[in-house]
């Protein structure tokens, strides 16, 4: 972590990564990694390291929870304790159980979950290293679990966050960005349909920066998009180039 003194953009506005103001850090996601769940995918987002899986649809329980009419999304967001630099107690966190709920409500739009009414579908994202952007990830990565497994999908939905660091209006924040920066806006958005899922703000923005911020943090979303789907045909399409 850079002291208080180091500058996270340089006077070339160069991030402290060397990236540029509207840069994504350097991605790379593997679908299908785990043999015994329904549905799983893997990916590295900078220095993030996270891994989705899920199971189902199958029987509710207890079966009080059942829906008549729909399939229950039930989503578990956990950090690993060895995760952070300092130790995290493997028990969830009041912001695990928070981003456990806002992934779920991010996904939830996409999901054909009236076809499977009086069913469970358990999700599972494990953040194995965490460095900024773990909720953005970890919604891209599931989306991508599920459509692994099977799960009919409206549309893959895919997460990046744009935000102000030092004045300057950058995307996908790194963990120092995110801690020392001015605001941070997370974004959800599946691409075909030009449906936004998830939009939350920390921080403060004027009207013109969040509208500039909303708009990076979209075609960030756009390009991540591409990987998304390029790693899918990565598993089912064989031969294919790089």
């Amino acid at each position: 972590m850079p002291k208080s003194e180091d500058k996270l953009i340089d006077k070339n506005g160069l991030r402290i990564d060397g990236r540029k103001l509207d840069e994504l850090r350097s991605t790379k996601i593997e679908v299908g990694v785990l043999s015994n769940a329904d549905g799983s995918a893997y990916i590295e987002q900078g220095k993030n390291k996270i891994l989705a899986a899920f199971y189902g649809p199958h029987e509710v329980h207890p079966k009080h929870l059942a829906l008549p009419d729909r399939s229950l999304l039930k989503c578990r967001y956990h950090m690993a304790p060895f995760s952070v630099d300092e130790r995290k107690s493997p028990a969830p966190s009041r912001r695990d159980i928070e981003l456990s709920m806002v992934i779920r409500q991010a996904l939830e739009p996409s999901i054909f979950l009236e076809y499977y009414p009086r069913t469970s579908i358990d999700l599972f994202i494990e953040i194995l290293q965490a460095h900024g952007g773990t909720r953005c990830a970890g919604i891209t990565v599931a989306s991508l679990a599920l459509a692994d497994g099977g799960i009919p999908l409206r549309d893959l939905t895919v997460a990046c966050a744009a935000g102000k660091v030092e004045g300057k209006l950058v995307v996908d924040l790194s963990d120092d960005e995110d801690k020392k920066g001015e605001a941070d806006v997370p974004l959800a958005f599946m691409p075909n349909l030009n449906a936004i899922t998830l939009l939350q703000m920390d921080g403060q923005l004027t009207v013109t920066e969040f509208e500039k911020v909303v708009d990076l943090a979209l075609e960030g979303c756009k390009q991540l998009y591409k990987i998304q789907k390029e790693s899918l045909k990565a598993k089912y399409v064989v031969g294919e180039g790089e």
